[in-house]
C-alpha cells in the first residue's frame, strides 16, 4: 500500500512539473497570437485579456497579407520543409537499413563517421557551403537550402532509425527473401510500415530546426523570391517595429504552421521516444 501511494505521489508530481514547464513554454505563444487579433490600444491596456468583439482588430493580419509577401514566404517555407524532410527520411532510411542490415568492411567506422554529424553543427562549413553553392550556381534558390537541411537532418536520421531497424525480426525478413522479393521490396514493404514511429519521431526532430532557421535562408537564398517565412518574417519586423499589430500577425503565421504540425504528429513523436527508450 505504501509503494502504491509513493508512486501515485511522484507520478503527480512529475505530472505537475511536466504541466508547469509546458505552460512556460506556450504562455509567450499565447500571448503573441490573442494579441495579434486585438487593437493597438487593447494591447497596451490589458495584454492578458481575450480578444472580444469591443477590441478585435485584424488589421495587423491585413497588413501582412497586404505588405508583406506572407503567402510566397510560406509557400517557400512549405516546400523546403517537405522536400528536405522526403529526402532526409528516404535516404537516413536507406542508410540506416543498410548500416543494420549487412556487415561489411568498415560498417562500424561509416557509423561513427555519421555520428560525427550530430556532434559537429554544420553551421561551421558555412563558408564552404557558400563557396559550393556559388560554384553551382545554386545560390537565391531553394535548392540550395533543401541540399544543405538533407545533408543537416541524415546523421540524426540515420542514427534513430538504424537502432530501430536492429530490432526488426530477421525471421520476417528471411521470409520475405525465400518468397522472391527483393531487397527494396522488402525495404519498402516489410521494414518501412514497422518503424513508422520512429520516422514520425525523426521528421518532427528534423521539421522543427528546418522551419526556424534563419542562418542559411539569409545567406543562400536573401532574395525576395526565395525567402523563408522566418527570414521574410524577421525582415517585416525590421520594416514595421513600431506597428504592434503587424509584428504580433507575422510572429503567429510563423509560430502556429509548425506548432500545428507538431501537434499532429505528437502522439507518433511520444510513441517513437518512448520505444526509443525501452531499446
Amino acid at each position: 500500500m505504501s509503494q502504491s501511494r509513493s508512486h501515485t505521489g511522484r507520478t503527480i508530481a512529475a505530472h505537475a512539473v511536466l504541466l508547469t514547464y509546458t505552460l512556460i513554454a506556450l504562455f509567450p505563444v499565447f500571448v503573441i497570437v490573442i494579441n495579434s487579433f486585438k487593437s493597438r490600444k487593447a494591447i497596451f491596456a490589458d495584454p492578458l485579456a481575450l480578444p472580444m468583439p469591443e477590441n478585435f482588430d485584424a488589421v495587423g493580419y491585413t497588413t501582412v497579407l497586404q505588405q508583406g509577401h506572407v503567402v510566397q514566404y510560406f509557400a517557400n517555407s512549405l516546400i523546403v520543409t517537405v522536400a528536405s524532410l522526403f529526402f532526409v527520411l528516404l535516404f537516413g532510411a536507406m542508410a540506416a537499413f543498410a548500416l543494420s542490415e549487412y556487415r561489411f568492411k568498415g560498417n562500424m567506422l561509416m557509423g561513427l563517421y555519421l555520428a560525427l554529424g550530430i556532434m559537429i553543427p554544420i553551421r561551421l562549413g558555412t563558408v564552404a557551403i557558400l563557396q559550393m553553392m556559388v560554384a553551382a550556381g545554386l545560390v537565391n534558390t531553394r535548392t540550395a537550402l533543401i541540399l544543405v537541411y538533407t545533408a543537416q537532418g541524415l546523421p540524426l536520421a540515420v542514427f534513430i532509425l538504424s537502432e530501430f531497424m536492429k530490432t526488426i525480426s530477421d525471421d520476417l525478413k528471411n521470409a520475405g527473401r525465400i518468397d522472391g522479393l527483393s531487397e527494396y521490396r522488402i525495404f519498402f514493404t516489410l521494414v518501412l510500415p514497422l518503424i513508422r514511429p520512429a520516422m514520425a519521431t525523426v521528421a518532427v526532430f528534423t521539421m522543427i530546426p528546418i522551419w526556424n532557421d534563419l542562418w542559411f535562408p539569409l545567406i543562400l537564398a536573401p532574395s525576395e523570391a526565395t525567402k523563408t517565412i522566418t527570414l521574410g518574417s524577421q525582415v517585416f519586423i525590421g520594416q514595421f517595429v513600431t506597428n504592434w499589430n503587424a509584428v504580433l500577425a507575422a510572429l503567429s503565421l510563423a509560430i502556429i504552421p509548425v506548432l500545428a504540425l507538431y501537434l499532429i504528429f505528437s502522439r507518433q513523436l511520444i510513441s517513437g521516444i518512448t520505444a526509443g527508450a525501452v531499446k
